[in-house]
C-alpha cells in the first residue's frame, strides 16, 4: 500500500494504522500556465521542514501531540492530468476508507480536484473552504478544462450552489468575478467575513484547501503565479486557525514552487503553514 518513506515532514513519524492524519505530496504541475516548480513543492516542504521545531508558540501545542503519518509523494506522471487525477483520488479513497484525514501537499491546483472527487463520494453534504489569491473559476484555459485556473470551478460542478467558499481572491477575469456571485460566496482581499461562514457552515463536512499565492509575494514569492496585495503570515495563520475549529475531513496545501525562491524563504514559509494547519487539528 505504501511504500517505505525514509524522510518525513517533522514530528509525523506515527504509523499508518494509528494515525489520525496522513500527509501524502502530489507532485504535479503539467497544466501550469505561467512559471513551472510547484512539482517539486512537496519534497522541498518535507527536507525543509527541519529547520522548524514541533512546538508551535502559536498554538501552544506540539505537532507530536498529534499522529500522523506522512507518506511520501505519488509518483505521478508528467503530462496526463487525467491519470494523475486518478492516482490522486486513489490514494485519497485509501486514507479515507480507514477512517483517518487526508493532507495533501502540492503540486499545482488542479491536485485538489483527484482529491476532492473521492472525498464527495463519502461526504455529499460536503463545503469547500478556499483561501487563494485566484478566482480559479473559468470553464477552461486554453482551450484546456482540466487547469490549475478551472479547478474550483470542476468542483463546484460536483457540489453546485452555495457550497463554496473563497477568500483572499484579487485576480481573474471580470467573468468569473460575475459568474461568483451567482454561484459561489467569494470574499475579496482577504479573510474578511470568514466568522460568519463558519457560523453558517456549523459541523457539516469541510475540504479545505489552501493554495499559498493567498500569501503576499512579499512574503511568498516561489509561486507560479504571484499576486501582489495578499494577506500576512499572521493573517493566514489566524484564518487557518478559525477554520480549524471547523468539521474537516480532508485539506491540502499547494503552489509552492521552491526554485522560484533561492532564498528558500517560500519554502521556510510553506513548511511553517504546515505545520500550524496540522497542529491546529490536534
Amino acid at each position: 500500500m505504501w511504500n517505505k518513506n525514509i524522510e518525513t515532514f517533522i514530528g509525523c513519524e506515527s504509523d499508518f494504522e494509528n494515525a489520525k492524519i496522513v500527509m501524502f505530496g502530489a507532485p504535479f504541475d503539467s497544466t501550469t500556465s505561467y512559471r513551472p516548480g510547484t512539482r517539486f513543492g512537496s519534497r522541498a516542504i518535507r527536507s525543509e521542514s527541519y529547520g522548524l521545531e514541533v512546538y508551535s508558540p502559536y498554538q501552544d501545542k506540539e505537532i507530536t501531540d498529534i499522529d500522523i503519518f506522512d507518506g511520501g509523494d505519488i509518483e505521478l506522471p508528467f503530462g496526463d492530468a487525467n491519470l494523475a487525477l486518478d492516482m490522486i483520488a486513489e490514494k485519497e479513497k485509501i486514507i479515507l476508507d480507514a477512517g483517518k484525514i487526508p493532507c495533501m501537499i502540492g503540486g499545482e491546483h488542479l491536485v485538489t480536484l483527484g482529491a476532492f472527487r473521492e472525498v464527495y463520494k463519502k461526504y455529499k453534504d460536503i463545503r469547500v473552504v478556499h483561501f487563494d489569491a485566484h478566482t480559479d473559476l473559468r470553464d477552461e484555459y486554453l482551450s484546456v478544462k482540466l487547469s490549475h485556473a478551472s479547478v474550483i470551478r470542476r468542483i463546484w460542478e460536483i457540489t453546485g450552489d452555495d457550497r463554496i467558499y473563497q477568500f483572499g481572491i484579487r485576480s481573474g477575469e471580470k467573468e468569473e468575478f460575475m459568474w461568483a456571485k451567482e454561484h459561489t460566496n467569494l470574499h475579496k482581499f482577504n479573510f474578511e467575513g470568514l466568522e460568519d461562514v463558519i457560523s453558517e457552515i456549523g459541523d457539516k463536512p469541510v475540504y479545505f484547501t489552501i493554495d499559498l499565492d493567498v500569501l503576499d509575494p512579499s512574503i511568498f514569492p516561489g509561486t507560479g503565479t504571484p499576486e501582489a496585495g495578499g494577506v500576512s503570515f499572521l493573517e493566514l495563520l489566524n484564518a487557518i486557525i478559525k477554520v480549524s475549529k471547523l468539521n474537516i475531513v480532508a485539506m491540502d496545501v499547494n503552489e509552492l514552487a521552491p526554485n522560484l525562491d533561492q532564498s528558500g524563504a517560500s519554502t521556510a514559509v510553506a513548511c511553517k503553514i504546515v505545520r500550524e494547519l496540522l497542529i491546529s487539528l490536534s
